[in-house]
Formats: C-alpha cells, structure tokens, sequence
C-alpha cells in the first residue's frame, strides 16, 4: 500500500543510482574473485549452500536460475576442487545433497572478507552517523522490496 507519492525525478535517480551502484558491485565483486582459485557461479553457488545449508543439484539449479546439466557440471568441478561433496540424505537415501566443505568455507570466508575490506575503505570516507544512516536506509528498501 502506497502513502506517498514522490517526484517522477527523484524516482528515476534513484533507480539509476540502485543501477549503477550494483553494477559497479558485480564489476568489483568480480575483480575481487580474480584473486582466488574461483569462478562466479561457485561463488554463487556456495553462498546459498553457506546461507541455506545442504542443497540437491536440483534446489541449487533453481536457486541460481541454471539448467540441471549445466549444475551438475558446476558441482563436479567444484567437488574436484574440494569445495563440495555429495552427501546422502540421511531421511532419504536416494536424495543427494551437495554439502560445503572446510575448504569451501575458508574460500567463501576469504573471498567476503576481501569484498568487505572493499566496502570498509568506501565506507571510510563517511563519517559513523552517515554509514549507519546508509544501513538503515538501504535495511528499509530491501524490507520493501523483497515482498
């Protein structure tokens, strides 16, 4: 339900802002993967392994919009590089579920610490009210958003 109504101008900037500021995201985020022995769609699939747990190929093809060959292929090459395995469920024997390894989660936690560094140094040119201000702003477009 609306209760406002803003100006056409405001609007546009700031869904070109939002644009602009998650391309410059995935360009860096991209740039920053460089440095470790990862692609982008491992990054992204052991993120939602780290956020949600446990996954079949299945579940992680729909979660990152990817055919299921083309998962499997990810998940064989990423088992390769000891960053998964396969796993038996425990209820259902023939379920598999891809589990993140130590290594998988060591990759994943440095690689977010290099992003949040990134984001550390950005954020060092604002002053603590300003940063926290950003927080609660972006926290209450995201709430919006997402339902």
């Amino acid at each position: 339900m609306r209760t406002h109504s803003h100006s056409p101008e405001s609007v546009k900037k700031i869904e070109r802002l939002l644009r602009e500021i998650s391309t410059i995201v995935k360009q860096k985020g991209r740039e920053i993967l460089t440095r470790f022995p990862i692609t982008p769609p491992q990054f992204t699939a052991l993120i939602y392994l780290m956020e949600e747990g446990d996954l079949t190929i299945g579940e992680l093809s729909q979660k990152m919009c990817l055919a299921c060959s083309t998962m499997t292929d990810l998940i064989d090459r990423m088992e390769k590089s000891g960053y998964v395995s396969r796993v038996r469920d425990d209820r259902d024997r023939r379920v598999v579920r891809i589990h993140m390894t130590e290594r998988g989660e060591t990759i994943i936690r440095d690689v977010m610490q290099a992003r949040q560094e990134y984001l550390a140094d950005i954020l060092g040119h604002f002053s603590p009210e300003e940063v926290k201000a950003i927080g609660q702003h972006l926290e209450l477009l995201y709430e919006r958003m997402k339902d």
